[in-house]
């Protein structure tokens, strides 16, 4: 029992991944032994392994937990999220990395009639989206090329990008920078700005959305700054 606790840490601890040699370990068990307790958490969905990485992460029997830790931490970050919405009258997102896909957690609405709004719960590709190319920037790229390979680069309008080549160049702009940018890349007339959390266990970021009209590109680097400085205390106090 106290071995099947281990690893049961291990996942909580490791949440981008953890191998065999890592079970083994802290289990002081040789690795045919681990490895049959891994297989007996895979069967019963306490974990799963990355095909592509051959990592094991949290599974699907943890989501009731994992959707009241995502509440808890909609709750601590809506403050800074309505911050940057009254900053800018747009609306504000948390999204984080929900297997391949971007996933809204939080949206602050804009108080214009029309605006750029998810939903929460609503899941888009990274490939296209401010908010999934930041977390993209924080991810291995060959974690970013699996998920690329398993999902696609579809085109979504005339600006999405939809060579990988071009989409690691992007990541490199990106994390060079410190921001990412949705340039009417997932929506025709739609901007975005994001920037990626750090400190919370899980690939996350935040942005501010808005109709291209009202989003300038001469505009993006105070909202960019205004995302930095808002993540920075974010990661801290909820971190």
């Amino acid at each position: 029992m106290n071995r099947v606790c281990d690893v049961l840490d291990l996942v909580q601890a490791h949440p981008k991944g953890f191998s065999l040699n890592q079970v083994a370990a802290v289990t002081q068990l040789p690795k045919s032994s681990a490895y049959r307790y891994l297989i007996t958490l895979e069967e019963r969905r306490y974990v799963m392994r990355d095909p592509a990485s051959g990592l094991f992460r949290m599974g699907a029997a943890f989501l009731p937990l994992q959707s009241q830790q995502l509440a808890l931490l909609g709750d601590r970050v809506r403050p800074y999220l309505v911050r940057l919405r009254d900053g800018f009258d747009e609306t504000a997102n948390l999204g984080i990395l929900d297997g391949y896909r971007v996933s809204y957690v939080e949206i602050v609405e804009s108080p214009y009639s029309v605006r750029l709004a998810a939903r929460p719960g609503d899941r888009d590709q990274l490939h296209c989206t401010a908010l999934g190319k930041a977390i993209a920037s924080t991810l291995d790229l060959d974690r970013v090329k699996a998920i690329l390979a398993a999902e696609g680069m579809p085109r979504h309008t005339d600006s999405t990008i939809t060579s990988l080549d071009a989409y690691v160049d992007e990541l490199e702009l990106t994390r060079a920078r410190g921001y990412a940018v949705d340039d009417a890349e997932n929506e025709r007339d739609g901007r975005c700005v994001a920037v990626p959390l750090s400190g919370l266990n899980l690939p996350a970021s935040i942005s501010v959305s808005a109709p291209a009209s009202r989003l300038q590109l001469d505009d993006i680097p105070k909202v960019a700054e205004a995302l930095a400085e808002v993540a920075a205390e974010l990661s801290a106090s909820v971190g």
